[in-house]
C-alpha cells in the first residue's frame, strides 16, 4: 500500500482485471501496530478483535428465532446442524483474513477488480440485499429486547435502534479498539446470561451430545430441513465475508512474506477462538428450548416473546426472563455495529463510491428499519419471529454467491501468491459451497413446486416426499 494516496500498491504476484483503488475503511487502516519483536501473547492480544466482530454476526437475533424453533420442535436433533455450520464458518473465515492479508483487498473490492461490471453491479445489490435482512433481524431483535425489559412500543423499538449509528460514529473516531472492546463486552453479557439460563434448565447431557451426532433424517423431513437452512443462513453470514477480509486489515503487520503468515496464523486463531463461543451461544438457545419447552407440551414455542413468557414460570426462576431479554438486547446492539460496518465495506468494496460514513450508516439502517415498521405496523406485532426466520432463509440464500467468489479467488496463486488454497482446502471449502448450495436449491424446489411435480420426483429418486 502506498500510504500518501491511500491506494494498493500492485505486487508481482497478483493478476487482476482492473488496478486497485483505495484501501478498505480507509480511517481505520493499518491503524493498530503489531509489534515485531514481542511474545506469542502479545502479538496475538494485538491480533484480537476483528474475530470476536465478525463472530457477532453469528449469535445475532436471527439466530435467536431459528434456534428457539429448532429446540422447540425438535429437541436437540439440530444441534449437528449448528456445529457443522460452525465448522464451515471457521474455514470460511480463515479464507478472508488469507484474501485481506494476501491481496490487501477486502472481497467486495476483489470482485470489483475481478469480473465484469454487470456482475459486479449483480452482486452488490444481492449483497445490500443479504445486509437489509442481517440488518431487518437485528433491528427486530433490539426492538423485541427493548420491549420485554421497559415496555416500550415494537415500532418505536426499531426507530431507537437508529441511534446506533452515532455510537458507531463516535467509536470509530476514537480508534477502532473502542469498537472492539464494546463489542467484546456486550459478547461476554451474552454468554453469562446463557450460561446462567443452562444452569437453570438442567438440560440433558446425552441428549445434547446425541444432538451433536448428524441425522439422516434431517435432509427429508421439510419443516426440521427449512429450520436447518434457517440455522444455515443465521450462522454463516454473507456480509461477514466481506466484514472480516477488511477489518483484518486494521492491523499494521509487516508486509513481508513472513509477516503476513505470521498475520494469517494469528488472525486465524483470534477468529475461531470467537466462533467456538459463538457455537457455545447458539447451542446455548437451542438446548435451552428444547429443555424447557419441547417436553413440557410447548413444542410450538416460536416467538421470542412467548419463550420470554414462558421461561421464569417453567423454570421457577423469576430472573431467567429477565436474563434472556437482556441477552437479546446485547445481540441486537452487537450485531447492528458489526452490521453497520459491513455496509460501508460493501457499498465502498463493490462500487468504489464513498459517502460520510454517518450517511451510508443511516441508509443502512433505514433499508431495514423500513421494512420492520411497515410489516409491523401492518400485520401486527405476531409476525417479528416469522419475519425473523424468513430474514435468514433468505440470507442463506445469498451465500453462495458470496462463498463462490471468495473460494475462486483463494485458490488461485496469480492472485494469492504462496497464500494460494492447497488441495485439502480447495476440497473441503467447495465441500462447503455445494451444501449451501444444493440445500437451498433443494428448499426453493420443496417450497415452490407443485404437489404433483415434488411427488412424481421424489418417487422417482427413491426418497421420501417432504412433510
Amino acid at each position: 500500500m502506498t500510504q500518501r494516496d491511500g491506494t494498493i500498491a500492485s505486487r508481482p504476484h497478483v493478476a487482476w482485471r482492473r488496478t486497485a483503488g483505495e484501501v478498505s475503511l480507509p480511517e481505520v487502516h493499518r491503524s493498530i501496530v503489531v509489534p515485531t519483536t514481542a511474545s506469542f501473547w502479545r502479538k496475538l492480544f494485538a491480533f484480537s478483535g476483528p474475530g470476536f466482530l465478525v463472530a457477532v454476526g453469528y449469535m445475532d437475533p436471527g439466530n435467536w428465532a431459528t434456534d428457539l424453533a429448532g429446540g422447540a420442535q425438535f429437541g436437540y436433533s439440530l444441534l449437528a446442524v449448528i456445529m457443522i455450520s460452525n465448522l464451515m464458518a471457521i474455514l470460511l473465515q480463515h479464507l478472508c483474513i488469507k484474501l485481506g492479508v494476501a491481496t490487501g483487498r477486502d472481497l467486495a473490492q476483489a470482485c470489483r477488480d475481478h469480473y465484469s461490471t454487470p456482475t459486479v453491479w449483480f452482486l452488490w445489490v444481492l449483497c445490500e440485499l443479504a445486509i437489509a435482512a442481517c440488518d431487518l433481524a437485528e433491528v427486530v431483535g433490539s426492538a423485541i429486547g427493548l420491549q420485554l425489559l421497559f415496555g416500550i412500543p415494537l415500532v418505536w423499538g426499531c426507530i431507537i435502534t437508529a441511534l446506533d449509528v452515532l455510537l458507531v460514529l463516535y467509536l470509530q473516531t476514537k480508534g477502532f479498539r473502542y469498537i472492539e472492546a464494546i463489542v467484546i463486552t456486550l459478547i461476554a453479557t451474552i454468554g453469562s446470561c446463557f450460561a446462567a439460563e443452562l444452569i437453570f434448565s438442567k438440560p440433558s447431557p446425552t441428549g445434547i451430545l446425541l444432538g451433536f451426532i448428524p441425522n439422516p433424517g434431517i435432509i427429508a423431513n421439510q419443516g426440521m430441513l427449512y429450520v436447518s437452512i434457517g440455522i444455515l443462513g443465521a450462522t454463516v453470514m454473507p456480509h461477514n465475508l466481506y466484514l472480516h477480509s477488511s477489518i483484518v486489515q486494521t492491523r499494521k503487520f509487516e508486509q513481508t512474506p513472513e509477516g503476513r503468515r505470521e498475520a494469517v496464523k494469528f488472525a486465524t486463531i483470534d477468529s475461531s477462538a470467537a466462533l467456538m463461543f459463538a457455537l457455545f451461544i447458539n447451542s446455548a438457545i437451542l438446548i435451552l428450548a428444547a429443555a424447557v419447552f419441547h417436553w413440557s407440551g410447548h413444542q410450538d414455542v416460536a416467538e421470542i416473546q412467548d419463550a420470554y413468557k414462558l421461561l421464569s414460570p417453567l423454570l421457577g426462576v423469576g430472573v431467567a426472563s429477565i436474563l434472556f431479554a437482556v441477552a437479546l438486547l446485547a445481540s441486537g446492539q452487537n450485531s447492528t455495529l458489526t452490521g453497520t460496518l459491513a455496509g460501508q465495506i460493501v457499498m465502498e468494496g463493490f462500487l468504489n463510491f464513498r459517502i460520510t460514513p454517518w450517511l451510508r450508516r443511516l441508509i443502512t439502517r433505514l433499508i431495514a428499519i423500513i421494512p420492520a415498521v411497515l410489516v409491523i405496523s401492518i400485520f401486527g406485532e405476531g409476525k417479528t419471529t416469522e419475519l425473523l426466520v424468513a430474514s435468514q432463509v433468505v440470507l442463506s440464500m445469498q451465500l453462495g454467491f458470496a462463498v463462490w467468489p471468495l473460494m475462486r479467488f483463494t485458490g488461485e496463486r496469480a492472485k494469492m501468491g504462496e497464500f494460494a488454497n492447497r488441495l485439502w482446502v480447495k476440497i473441503l471449502g467447495w465441500t462447503a459451497a455445494g451444501i449451501i448450495i444444493v440445500l437451498n436449491v433443494k428448499l426453493l424446489f420443496d417450497i415452490f413446486m407443485p404437489d404433483a411435480v415434488l411427488n412424481a420426483f421424489y418417487e422417482f429418486i427413491g426418497l421420501p416426499v417432504p412433510e
